[in-house]
């Protein structure tokens, strides 16, 4: 069986067509990737220009964390420093998929101090900390503790790490400027540490959660004459997943409670 010839003159008609269709080549001996353009030095020159101008240099973690203590030291009130935060860039995470700042919510005047270790995704939408499942029970612990409406809870970093992974030292100590800065403004009377990431970077240990929870310890800044008592606690999220651990994070609440209470009639006595 032979191949039949084709007619010279449909080949052309075909070609007439896929010419006034726009096709203005054929097939190469080799395929040849027409989604991948090779970089000209030109072409090279005017992404670089084009990201000079499209972004500012990033900042080092020196940089950064000068710059953080710059604006945080000028912010006399809460609502200020949310300001401050909101203005930031020198934290990587508000490039990596976060939508917005989460800086705090509770009573600027609060007697205790909540730190977590970042927003979620829920969070990130919010704009506010601890709104989603986890915050949910912290709320109802803290609610059962007496605690409603004498807390104010923030993070140790206030973007959103992306995948809601733990954010790293380097990211926290980005944010720890402010997180000072919101101890220094409320003076609280005690902090309650949620989790192993927030305990490690308040409390400059590297000892695990299980060790540290459960025990007081002091927070004391470098800087002026503010110090509180901690109580680092197990993460509201962890307890999702380990319902059994809830006695211990209870007892850690009442504990806490306990103090604070004491610390009031001392006060008023």
């Amino acid at each position: 069986m032979t191949d039949a010839v084709p007619d010279p003159r449909a080949l052309e008609s075909l070609l007439a067509f896929w010419r006034d269709g726009g096709v203005d080549a054929c097939y190469g001996d080799a395929p040849v990737d027409h989604t991948h353009i090779k970089p000209t030095p030109a072409l090279k020159a005017v992404a670089r220009a084009t990201a000079a101008v499209a972004a500012p240099a990033a900042m080092d973690g020196g940089e950064a964390v000068a710059e953080a203590r710059r604006l945080a030291a000028g912010a006399a009130t809460l609502q200020d420093l949310a300001g401050a935060v909101a203005a930031f860039e020198g934290c990587p995470l508000r490039g990596m998929g976060a939508t917005q700042a989460v800086f705090g919510r509770g009573d600027p005047n609060a007697p205790v101090l909540v730190i977590g270790e970042g927003p979620g995704g829920e969070e990130d939408r919010a704009g506010q900390p601890f709104v989603g499942k986890a915050g949910q029970l912290l709320d109802r612990m803290l609610a059962a503790a007496g605690l409603t409406g004498k807390v104010f809870i923030t993070n140790t970093v206030f973007w959103r790490p992306p995948g809601n992974r733990t954010p790293t030292p380097q990211e926290q100590a980005v944010c720890a400027p402010f997180v000072e800065r919101v101890f220094a403004i409320l003076k609280p009377r005690a902090v309650l540490l949620l989790g192993a990431a927030a305990t490690k970077s308040i409390l400059q240990t590297e000892e695990g959660i299980m060790r540290t929870r459960g025990q007081w310890r002091e927070w004391r800044l470098n800087e002026g004459d503010v110090s509180a008592p901690v109580m680092p606690t197990l993460h509201p999220a962890f307890l999702l997943r380990q319902p059994l651990a809830k006695r211990q994070a209870w007892a850690d609440i009442l504990s806490l409670a306990a103090r604070l209470e004491t610390a009031e009639v001392e006060i008023k006595g």
